[in-house]
């Protein structure tokens, strides 16, 4: 999926940014807003910041991928599923990570999830957490798609804790 990640601002040069989307993301992210109150939370910097380039503009520039959060999440909830983004600067840095701090959604504790491929990333709320396995390119990968029943049965509970307890203890 290209996303044109551009900063037109004056001494900006525009960057085209391809993204592999997980297969069946669609799916999953269309099923969680039926079932949710989803809040995209990301350890990733909001926007691409190039620099000013000067006059001297390179053939090649190198952009971290962390820094271009914001426009991907555009391409990515063409459904509006996402009620709120929380970046980098929404975490807390703790001992050389990027922790997110789930109390800072204002929410109850006891009716809030988190999925996320990074164990560091809910350190603070691990019995929250719904646990998923990075990836990078399984187009034959099926993990999201496996989990919408078990979402589907967690939103059918008042309290998010004895559900996650049970799948975190097979």
């Amino acid at each position: 999926m290209p996303s044109a990640c551009s900063n037109a601002a004056r001494g900006f040069l525009p960057l085209q940014v391809y993204v592999l989307k997980r297969p069946h993301v669609d799916e999953f992210l269309q099923r969680m807003g039926q079932l949710f109150e989803c809040v995209l939370f990301t350890a990733s910097l909001a926007k691409v910041r190039a620099g000013f380039l000067g006059s001297r503009a390179p053939a090649f520039i190198a952009t971290p991928a962390f820094q271009y959060a914001d426009p991907v999440a555009d391409l990515l909830d063409r459904w509006g599923v996402f009620r709120a983004r929380l970046f980098r600067e929404s975490c807390v840095f703790h001992r050389g990570n990027y922790v997110k701090d789930l109390s800072r959604l204002g929410r109850e504790l006891s009716k809030v999830i988190i999925v996320d491929n990074s164990p560091a990333s809910y350190i603070f709320h691990p019995e929250n957490a719904v646990p998923v396995q990075s990836w990078f390119d399984d187009m034959t990968d099926t993990e999201l798609l496996d989990l919408i029943p078990f979402f589907e049965g967690l939103s059918r509970e008042d309290d998010v804790y004895s559900m996650l307890h049970r799948l975190c203890n097979r």
